[in-house]
């Protein structure tokens, strides 16, 4: 009972939660170093500006990563980091790191996948009107170019953008994330079709420059609904649920982001529901997102179901288990998520995140012990290989995170982790769960089967 022989084992992270070093070496500033430096958005008013110093020790955590047995890294570059003003000159230094970063990563024998965006996005775009900008599309498709030129030649796996629903949903619909905004919803769409535009533009840079033969997706959030059943009509319905256009909140409606990009057009709903809140589609757009590519990445830690202001969501119930995050525990999402994907777009699916918080602390012994996690990577990932034996093509999984980090509007409080980092000293220990990932990777899987917690 094991996975596919070339699947792909790793863990994952995000320039700005890990790297630190928001000034060093000629970086520009983007939205997070801002808006996190004032009062009220942030946690204990924590920022990323030191976080995990992955900057200045990204030799050391490659090496940990080695000993743990990690064969895929999947990270993020920083757009200010390599162009500090989002465009135009380019800064040598920043693009040297990321280079030493791939290089040190294939010496330890692990191959390095690449998120072109993880949210920080370049503070000087920003003000020109960063998304609702359409020319924030061409900004990204040099920024792309500028990194696929130095880097494609190494490196083969490349992510596009990553969770556009909670950058976009978060930083410019409810306002809880960077740059904590509020737009109506008509400019919301807008930012999203812009963000669909940046990602199609991306994909031909991609294919255009890349040195290797490049292998291509992106890393969306997109839980699924899950039956309550196994009838046939409680699976259909919760398909049909899982992509059906929800006026509340677009952003984080399935369909809405990836119908363009497999089915060449928005869901029919969303033009009905959103009326003339629909974004400005220019003739070619469609055609631009549609771009064909070679996976279909998707962050899952919890199925999908829509809340209740006074009652239990369709996936909580009294006294459910949760997570520090306070998301319910469902192992079932991995299952029926890649499923309903394939089943409806038809592309190999990779898990680009999937993992916990919990509380986590340095034990009297000197070793973090966290059976709560390694329970939930055991549940999770044996629904994952029931949909490979069901027929689904998935090809890899990323555990988020290899290491706790800067957890965004949460600062440090929630730790994700495969190693606890000691923010006072920055000191490394590999926790438990780390030590068990070792061995899902050695058995290509055969580990999750066993009942014991190690």
């Amino acid at each position: 009972m094991k996975f596919p022989a070339q699947f792909l084992w790793g863990a994952a992270s995000a320039a700005y939660q890990v790297e630190g070093a928001s000034t060093a070496d000629g970086k520009g500033e983007n939205i997070w170093d801002a808006y996190s430096r004032e009062q009220g958005h942030i946690m204990h008013h924590e920022n990323g500006d030191v976080a995990c110093d992955h900057y200045h020790r990204f030799r050391e955590d490659v090496k940990m990563m080695r000993d743990m047995g990690i064969k895929n890294y999947r990270l993020s570059i920083s757009w200010s980091r390599i162009l500090p003003d989002g465009t135009g000159a380019v800064n040598k230094k920043g693009l040297q790191f990321y280079s030493d970063l791939v290089d040190e990563l294939l010496a330890n024998g692990i191959e390095p996948l690449v998120t072109l965006f993880h949210w920080d996005y370049p503070l000087p775009l920003h003000h020109k009107g960063g998304w609702l900008n359409r020319e924030s599309v061409d900004w990204f498709a040099e920024y792309t170019e500028v990194v696929v030129k130095a880097l494609s030649d190494r490196v083969q796996y490349w992510m596009t953008i990553n969770e556009p629903q909670v950058f976009i949903g978060n930083g410019y619909d409810n306002g809880s994330f960077a740059p904590f905004l509020q737009h109506p919803r008509a400019e919301v769409a807008q930012m999203c079709h812009h963000v669909l535009l940046a990602h199609g533009t991306a994909v031909s840079v991609i294919r255009k420059y890349a040195k290797k033969k490049p292998i291509i997706g992106f890393a969306f959030v997109t839980p699924a609904n899950t039956p309550k059943s196994q009838s046939p009509e409680d699976i259909e319905e919760a398909c049909r649920k899982t992509f059906t256009f929800q006026p509340n909140a677009i952003t984080f409606n399935n369909a809405w982001w990836t119908d363009p990009i497999f089915l060449g057009d928005y869901p029919k709903d969303a033009y009905e529901i959103l009326g003339d809140d629909m974004p400005q589609i220019l003739p070619g757009d469609l055609e631009c997102i549609a771009q064909p590519v070679d996976f279909y990445g998707v962050n899952i830690y919890q199925s999908k179901a829509t809340p209740q202001q006074y009652s239990y969501s369709e996936n909580a119930f009294l006294g459910c288990p949760r997570t520090q995050m306070e998301w319910p525990i469902t192992p079932e999402v991995l299952y029926w998520a890649p499923k309903f994907l394939y089943e409806r777009y038809g592309v190999p699916i990779m898990i680009t995140e999937n993992g916990m918080a919990c509380h986590d602390w340095v034990y009297l012994d000197g070793k973090v012990h966290d059976p709560c996690r390694i329970d939930f990577m055991k549940r999770y990932l044996r629904e994952l290989h029931h949909a490979i034996t069901d027929g689904v093509p998935v090809i890899g999984y990323m555990y988020w995170s290899i290491m706790d980090n800067f957890e965004w509007a949460s600062g440090y409080d929630k730790r994700f982790g495969l190693v606890y980092v000691d923010y006072q000293t920055q000191q490394r220990t590999v926790k438990d769960s780390g030590a068990f990932y070792k061995k899902v990777i050695e058995t290509n899987g055969a580990a999750i089967f066993s009942d014991t917690l190690d």
